[in-house]
């Protein structure tokens, strides 16, 4: 009994010491972290800009309930903020230009395309923008082409091969060992379905692949084409030959400017700076950079706002998070714009790929609710897909990149389904029901005809609903939307000629159109969601050791794209009712 006693002790001690010191790490952060000083910017500085850590649009702001000291300690790291310093850069007299080093950014099509206007933008003032990499990605040198001088390392390579996606498919995974996915779907283009029903593309589905690949393709030449100086037609020579896979006929092709060591590109810098080449000149991380300007006190003289409210991720219920549109945070963040008076529009962001099909239609009621009352502008990010679409249709106008993926129109149900593994197994699976249909759908019990035609009605009646509400959206008939729905995918390009949007821009080009359509010059905006969070979101976002979550360890041991994997398979599982979700895991490479 000592000995349990003494185990006990030992126990509890170690809880009260865990308690005591995460406490003591909050009451720390509260004392010291709030008041921490902005970064100073040097005169003659150069930003440096690596955008490696800059994953979403919008970085987030956040209540925590239980923690009122820390709603302050918002971040400023979002592609958002990083657009607002470099318009901020392009005036500021201590920054004279920008290093793009190595830059290995998880950004997408449409969000790099946003990032090379606005570089494009600060070239105006006369400052520079140099580029260095020791090895360019395809993707990393449709960034970096904006450069006035770009230079490559003399052992590195240069990608510039065009673009390809890949699908993998399941069937015979699924008959050999007796997993199979149930499939209730309408639209032929609802592809995300197809690997679990072929083993092979469908025409259809390759059709529509090619199109949205070509699209973006020639919306990349021809921002590369102007930054180069080099004929959309000669790029394709290149990429078709591979005519630039060594730094010798990359500069040959006229894609790098000079081929030589980061020394080199820093002395060639410090002699722009008229910096002695044996001292450092000043630099400023864009991140930092990007928390200067945010942390600037500005003085606005009018009251008049626009909301931008941000719709990033995966469509769910509950509050959602920088990474999940929820139901929660986005419902409430339309009703709070709508009901402030001195907020003029509303600009909605959106960057998603859509997915359960109620909350997009419950998100699409509030948008309508809130468009009796003032205008709802859309901007498409790289995603506006499906359910991401759905909750974009009825917006008083909307914006797209030409590289934004969109369309989608089209639903589908997934019921997984373990009757052949479980009768390899030896095992069997009973029922007793009181009526005919008081079982429901059972994943050892193969699927019924009755239960799937229950299913397909519930699928035909939310496209029937996809595509009506899409119709009066955009003014356009039932069979109109239909012909370009049945979940097919499109180009931000090929959406404005079908009428799926109505002009080609960024978030800039929605902001002064809401602004000119509510006949205000001067506004400041007004970032929403504001997400809830409480304590157990508070500890899983902390880190500790001791505190972090499975998911966590999990991540760290099998590596970052094996976690993907497991996401996506968790994504799947975890899909209930009917889906509005973009028709394939998106790859481009």
């Amino acid at each position: 009994m000592r000995f349990l006693g003494n185990v006990l002790a030992t126990i509890v001690g170690l809880f009260v010491f865990c308690m005591i010191f995460f406490f003591g790490i909050i009451l720390i952060g509260a004392l010291f972290g709030g008041g921490s000083e902005k970064v100073s910017v040097e005169k003659n500085s150069v930003i440096e800009f690596d955008l490696s850590k800059v994953t979403t649009d919008y970085a987030g702001k956040f209540d925590y309930k239980d923690f009122e000291y820390l709603n302050d300690n918002n971040k400023h790291d979002g592609l958002s903020d990083i657009l607002r310093a470099i318009k901020e850069a392009k005036t500021d007299d201590h920054i004279k230009g920008i290093s793009i080093l190595n830059d290995e950014s998880k950004l997408g099509m449409a969000q790099i395309k946003a990032v090379r206007k606005a570089l494009e933008d600060f070239k105006k003032s006369g400052k520079f923008v140099f580029a260095y990499a020791n090895v360019f990605s395809q993707k990393e040198y449709y960034l970096n082409s904006v450069a006035n001088t770009i230079y490559l390392n003399p052992i590195g390579e240069l990608e510039f091969k065009g673009l390809s996606s890949e699908v993998l498919f399941f069937k015979d995974f699924q008959d050999k060992y007796g997993i199979k996915m149930e499939v209730i779907r309408h639209g032929k283009y609802k592809s995300a379905v197809e690997p679990f029903l072929e083993n092979k593309m469908s025409d259809a589905n390759r059709e529509q692949i090619s199109t949205l690949l070509n699209s973006v393709w020639n919306s990349v030449l021809s921002d590369i084409a102007v930054s180069r100086n080099i004929p959309a037609a000669k790029l394709n020579e290149i990429a078709n030959g591979l005519l630039a896979r060594t730094p010798e006929m990359a500069k040959a092709q006229h894609l790098v400017d000079k081929i030589t060591y980061e020394d080199i590109y820093h002395n060639d810098i410090r002699k722009i700076l008229n910096v002695d080449s044996d001292k450092d000149y000043n630099t400023i991380s864009i991140l930092d950079y990007a928390e200067n300007v945010a942390s600037t006190a500005k003085t606005y003289t009018t009251k008049d706002k626009i909301a931008i409210i941000y719709a990033q991720g995966e469509i769910g219920s509950g509050e959602g998070d920088v990474n999940e549109v929820g139901e929660g945070s986005m419902r409430r963040s339309l009703r709070e714009a709508r009901l402030d008076n001195q907020v003029k529009a509303i600009v909605l962001r959106i960057d998603s790929p859509g997915g359960d099909a109620l909350t997009s239609d419950l998100i699409w009621r509030e948008i309508e609710n809130t468009k009796k009352v003032k205008p709802v502008i859309v901007s498409m990010g790289n995603l506006a897909a499906s359910g991401g679409y759905y909750i974009a249709c009825n917006a008083t106008k909307i914006f797209a990149e030409n590289n934004t993926i969109t369309g989608s129109i089209g639903v589908f149900g997934l019921l997984p389904n373990f009757t052949q593994l479980t009768s390899k197994m030896g095992i069997n699976s009973e029922q007793v029901s009181t009526n005919t249909n008081a079982a429901d759908y059972s994943i050892f019990k193969p699927l019924t005809e009755n239960y799937k035609a229950f299913a397909q009605e519930g699928v035909e009646k939310i496209y029937t609903t996809f595509v009506s509400r899409v119709a009066a959206g955009r003014k356009m008939t039932f069979p109109q939307v239909d012909a370009i729905g049945q979940g097919r995918v499109w180009s931000g390009a090929d959406a404005l000629k079908i009428g799926l949007v109505d002009a080609i821009g960024g978030m800039d080009d929605a902001l002064q159109y809401a602004a000119h359509l509510v006949k205000i010059k001067d506004y400041k905006t007004q970032n929403f969601p504001v997400y809830e969070k409480n304590f157990e979101d508070l500890l899983d976002g902390l880190g500790l050791p001791f505190l972090k979550s499975k998911e966590s360890f999990i991540q760290a041991e099998i590596g970052e794209e094996n976690y993907k994997v497991i996401q996506q398979i968790r994504r799947v599982q975890a899909k209930k009712g009917v889906q509005a979700s973009l028709p394939f895991e998106i790859n481009i490479q």
